[in-house]
């Protein structure tokens, strides 16, 4: 019975050189074989029906096209507007865009754009992926997003020169009464799924594993500087240390504008332009932080007030992002070096949608209430005279 199973599996032992069949069990070798048998006799698909008809039935080809005629639904459904969506498009096309084969159609740069948005940034609900799109698309991998971040990075997120650094301190002085900022930095911890063998790199103080985004927001809520993958046990101030940013401010390697007199402060002479953090952050020549304590006196408090509402500036980044991105609403199901890039691609995409109202907040849906009426809210928070002011902050800068 052996050597008819064997026969029918297409193997002779004795010709193919396995002597150990003889000393091998014959009923376990006859399980395998005709474990063996079955399998080769199962027919499998090179594509399944469903999928083959995705051109007729898919989402994209059906849905989405009909979004396409409604601008508000389609907002709603991928956050871009479908003029970004072109856009955006246009611009990772030349990178996603896969070769047709004689097996096969290759899935298209604009579904593969759309699987990308819905997958990683937006809500995806009810039926399984594969209903929807084909798997063929690269679902599991963000390679989509990983283009999209290097395709829109120098003209979005360019790195800063002096007179950028000039127009952002401008902006803090001119929107949130803050001169001489350069930005507004803080961290925020992505959650993601406990990576394999990891210990507590990854485990923070909310009890949640996750890594760190560290950035540095300027006036209009632009993320100007990113630093992506800290250890979730790392503090903020922790991350700014062990980043480039971090070590390139420690050591005066940025190329930032020389010291100038505040306005009406040229009695005090030369100031150095700063960012703005937190109390997590050290205090250093171009990185200021609020004077620590509760029973501090009158002068400080207006000073910490000041620098609280350039400050905020960054948490409100944070908060846009995440209510146009609902990754951010739930755990990245992604190891760390994946969620880097789709928290890459959400910065970036964060920039290419509030870039053209970077002049004018007030029209992108997300205006800050405190742009109406800064004056009244700086003499309500009793900010005290503006030379005051000016002498508060050279003191704290000189310390």
């Amino acid at each position: 019975m052996l050597l008819r199973i064997w026969a029918g599996a297409g193997y002779d032992a004795t010709r193919q050189g396995f002597p150990f069949v003889r000393n091998m069990d014959s009923d376990v070798l006859a399980l395998c074989l005709l474990r063996r048998q079955r399998q080769l006799l199962q027919k499998r698909l090179w594509v399944h029906p469903i999928l083959r008809s995705r051109n007729e039935r898919g989402e994209f080809h059906s849905l989405i096209q009909e979004l396409r005629l409604d601008q508000d639904r389609h907002k709603e459904y991928f956050r871009l507007s479908t003029a970004e969506f072109d856009r955006l498009l246009t611009m990772v096309a030349p990178v996603i865009e896969k070769q047709d084969t004689t097996l096969r159609q290759a899935i298209g740069p604009a579904e593969r754009l759309a699987i990308c948005l819905r997958k990683y940034f937006c809500f995806w609900q009810l039926v399984t992926p594969t209903t929807r799109y084909p798997r063929a698309s690269g679902w599991e991998n963000p390679s989509v997003a990983t283009a999209i971040w290097e395709r829109l990075v120098g003209e979005y997120m360019p790195v800063p020169q002096e007179s950028d650094w000039k127009e952002i301190a401008e902006g803090f002085s001119t929107k949130w009464a803050f001169p001489h900022c350069l930005g507004a930095i803080d961290g925020k911890h992505i959650t993601i799924k406990a990576p394999a063998d990891s210990g507590s790199l990854y485990y923070n103080y909310k009890g949640q594993f996750s890594i760190v985004l560290l950035a540095v927001v300027d006036a209009n809520y632009l993320f100007r500087v990113v630093d992506i993958g800290a250890y979730g046990k790392s503090s903020d101030g922790g991350s700014l240390s062990a980043c480039a940013f971090g070590r390139a401010l420690r050591e005066g390697t940025l190329i930032l504008p020389d010291d100038e007199p505040l306005p009406n402060g040229e009695h005090l002479g030369p100031v150095p332009f700063v960012f703005v953090g937190d109390e997590a952050f050290p205090l250093q020549k171009h990185l200021l932080r609020p004077y620590p304590g509760r029973a501090i006196p009158v002068d400080q408090r207006v000073f910490n007030s000041h620098l609280s509402h350039a400050r905020r500036i960054v948490e409100n980044a944070f908060g846009i992002m995440a209510a146009q991105f609902c990754v951010y609403h739930r755990v990245m199901e992604l190891s760390p070096c994946n969620a880097e890039k789709i928290v890459q691609a959400t910065t970036i995409l964060h920039n290419f949608i509030r870039w053209g109202h970077r002049n004018s907040p007030s029209t992108s849906g997300y205006a800050d209430p405190a742009t109406k009426n800064i004056s009244s809210r700086m003499v309500s928070l009793h900010l005290g005279s503006p030379a005051n002011s000016v002498k508060l902050f050279g003191l704290y800068c000189h310390r």
